[in-house]
């Protein structure tokens, strides 16, 4: 029970910082990374497939509760540099969509891939999340701050994921918390569904 306060803090920390953020008039100087820190919890698209990376985590446990929001970060850093610099990705908003569908469903089945294997996948939607933010970039916006901005709003939403995911172990015990961990996994996933919809009508 020890460390259900501090779940609940992390939860509240990535709940609360976006809405400062938000509220905050930024100078130039700040620009790139308020626009950075704002655009992964300014999409649910963006939102709920992080959350879902560390609800996944934090479902597996030992070297998964870091290896995989680690594996995002990095790949999605990449994907920033990809959109910055201008070169395409296929179906960058099905990708997005599909990694909510993807990411929920995980969830959903307890998923116990090799750790190996569920670093790639995670890592291989992060590219997609990672172009979005980078070819998004306004254009007075400064790249590292920028960077460092999305970086940062990714991890808190990891660790939102994780800490969700730790609460439900302290006020659910033993089967009750998993059932309720996977069917937060499945609404997630059935958000994915409608955004891969919307996605879909875009292309039309």
């Amino acid at each position: 029970m020890k460390r259900f306060p501090l779940a609940s803090a992390v939860l509240l920390a990535g709940l609360v910082l976006p809405a400062v953020a938000d509220a905050h008039t930024f100078g130039a100087h700040d620009a790139g990374f308020a626009h950075g820190f704002l655009h992964p919890v300014g999409g649910w698209d963006h939102l709920l497939a992080m959350v879902a990376v560390g609800l996944w985590a934090a479902q597996r446990g030992g070297a998964a509760l870091w290896a995989l929001p680690a594996a995002f970060v990095t790949a999605m850093i990449g994907g920033g540099l990809l959109g910055m610099t201008g070169i395409a990705l296929p179906a960058v908003e099905l990708g997005i969509a599909g990694s909510v569908i993807a990411l929920g469903a995980l969830v959903a089945a307890q998923s116990r891939l090799s750790l190996p294997l569920s670093m790639a996948v995670v890592a291989a939607f992060a590219l997609f999340h990672g172009h979005a933010h980078g070819a998004e970039m306004p254009e007075a916006a400064q790249p590292l701050l920028y960077g460092l901005g999305f970086a940062l709003a990714t991890a808190l939403l990891h660790g939102a994921g994780v800490a969700a995911a730790l609460s439900l172990r302290g006020i659910a015990r033993g089967t009750g918390a998993a059932l309720a961990l996977r069917g937060l996994g499945a609404a997630i996933g059935l958000a994915g569904v409608g955004l891969g919809g919307v996605a879909l009508a875009a292309l039309v």
